[in-house]
């Protein structure tokens, strides 16, 4: 398996990067977060980097699933602690100086406001994102992983929020999106310990969607997306995720009257029409998303 998907890579860049790699294969863009010697710690060049991998890979017609994970042993082990020592050091307004990058939209117009912040966009894009995560993920890393749809690890991952050990506190929304994951108690347990927690116990709080042994963890995670995106129509993919992030904010009557609206547009689609005639001729499908 493992061959097979090295000769489907395909290595294309759509920026200078430094600090991420992308990957197409199978219709499934890669975007592996690559600071390996520092645990993939997170910095503003690589904010932005990813930011438009996902915007790239959003646009383009030949990718349907988007997997975003770390190079090395760690997925993301947080904010780098260089740029936390600048702001304990000398301010907020020096530290941005120091990282300065071009900045970055604050996503679409046509996102509901709640999807169009600063690492809250990930339910706004059109395309499943899943978290593929290879080892630690901490802080800032965990608040990132939060936000995809969803969360695969490594038997080898460790989580930990971090926030109260720094004197900081619960980050860019995530005392709003941890308790929909793990619930009130556990997520208040999480943020006030800051203790690590590994992927077992993740798997109980409902933190990640599955755990797969670490020597095919990659692998794993490339059959589930590449299935996914080979298998599903993408237009129900794309409709499915936008109706399940809207019932957050919708009663129950609105989110019905909202699946009749859909149901009724989605028997007009090609891929309704694509997804009875697979069926009844037992053979792979065919979806085009439209």
């Amino acid at each position: 398996m493992e061959l097979i998907l090295r000769r489907l890579y395909i290595i294309r860049p759509i920026m200078p990067n430094q600090e991420m790699l992308y990957h197409v294969a199978g219709r499934v863009a890669t975007i592996t977060l690559n600071r390996p010697d520092k645990l993939n710690a997170w910095t503003v060049v690589m904010e932005a980097e990813v930011r438009a991998a996902i915007e790239d890979a959003e646009k383009d017609e030949n990718v349907r699933v988007i997997v975003l994970t770390g190079a090395g042993r760690g997925f993301c082990a947080g904010a780098d602690m260089s740029l936390l020592s600048t702001v304990a050091e000398k301010g907020l307004d020096e530290a941005r100086r120091a990282q300065a990058v071009q900045a970055i939209s604050e996503g679409s117009e046509s996102a509901r406001a709640d999807f169009r912040k600063k690492y809250s966009y990930f339910p706004a894009v059109a395309k499943p994102v899943i978290a593929g995560i290879n080892g630690p993920v901490v802080g800032l890393g965990l608040v990132i992983a939060l936000y995809c749809d969803l969360r695969f690890a490594s038997d080898a991952a460790r989580f930990g929020t971090a926030f109260a050990q720094r004197g900081l506190i619960a980050e860019y929304g995530m005392a709003w999106m941890l308790p929909r994951l793990v619930g009130h108690a556990n997520s208040l347990d999480l943020l006030f310990t800051a203790r690590m927690i590994d992927a077992a116990e993740a798997l109980r709080m409902g933190l990640v969607n599955q755990i797969y042994p670490h020597e095919v963890f990659r692998e794993s995670v490339q059959k589930y997306a590449m299935d996914l995106a080979a298998n599903v129509s993408p237009r129900s993919l794309q409709v499915i995720k936008r109706q399940v992030y809207e019932a957050m904010f919708q009663t129950l009557a609105e989110s019905f009257e909202s699946s009749e609206r859909e149901m009724l547009a989605s028997l007009r689609s090609d891929d309704f029409k694509e997804g009875v005639a697979h069926f009844i001729e037992k053979r792979a499908p065919a979806f085009t998303g439209r």
